[in-house]
């Protein structure tokens, strides 16, 4: 039987990948999307973009571009990363990469120039990393970084009246273009929240990974997920991208 199934943002924890594809006992017959941010944060980036790129040879896979993503890639491009990427998680992606030959290296980025901005199936819902501005949906966006940085889609969900029904004229018109929205990017760890948390017709499926929390996958159809344990856990010796 095939699935569709939504994975949230990695941050180079490999271990969690393996163990949630497990736990989710994913086949080849799934369709897997992957919401980006797939470095940046424990040791193990290259890794996790190599297995990747296997991995959609013998399956469908759909790759969405993080914001952690875009940067990585321009540093493959140029081979000099911004501060703010190497402060944000980009120290332990270069040092992945510290033994890769000039041929992997161009591979890599040939797989993140390939990632899509966003993705609309045929149930209508969309998979993007962030969010968007635009009234009209994506593919209107003024600024494309949005896609990938935008925050004010989560943060109208989860300000809005829980009983606010789809036809008043205070309904979000964003919220309306699609059946269900999945994005990353946020942590629900802001919210106090381990696991993915829907808010109006918005599914958030970044639950932390990078930080104390888990990676998580989600069958789109039924809702059902697993998680991995705490990336913590399993890289014990290292912090990701937590400051303590």
């Amino acid at each position: 039987m095939k699935r569709t199934l939504v994975v949230g943002d990695i941050h180079g924890g490999f271990k969690a990948l393996e163990q949630v594809f497990d736990r989710a006992k994913v086949t080849q017959y799934d369709q897997l999307i992957f919401l980006g941010d797939y470095v940046d944060g424990w040791s193990e980036s290259s890794i996790v973009i190599q297995f990747l790129m296997k991995l959609s040879e013998n399956q469908e896979c759909i790759f969405i571009k993080g914001n952690h993503d875009a940067w990585c890639e321009d540093w493959l491009a140029v081979g000099k990363g911004e501060d703010v990427w190497l402060f944000n998680g980009g120290k332990s992606t270069v040092e992945s990469y510290k033994d890769y030959p000039l041929e992997g290296l161009e591979l890599h980025l040939e797989f993140f120039q390939r990632m899509k901005n966003y993705h609309v199936d045929e149930e209508n819902r969309l998979f993007i990393h962030a969010g968007y501005s635009s009234m009209h949906g994506p593919e209107k966006e003024v600024y494309s970084s949005n896609y990938r940085w935008d925050r004010t889609l989560w943060e109208t969900a989860v300000a809005m009246d829980k009983k606010l029904a789809k036809n008043s004229e205070l309904y979000p018109k964003r919220l309306l273009l699609y059946n269900e929205i999945y994005i990353g990017h946020t942590p629900t760890l802001h919210l106090g929240i381990k696991y993915p948390l829907n808010k109006a017709n918005i599914w958030n499926m970044d639950t932390g990974a990078a930080f104390t929390g888990s990676l998580s996958i989600m069958d789109v159809d039924t809702k059902e997920f697993w998680q991995s344990d705490p990336l913590p856990t399993l890289y014990p010796d290292e912090r990701g991208r937590n400051q303590y």
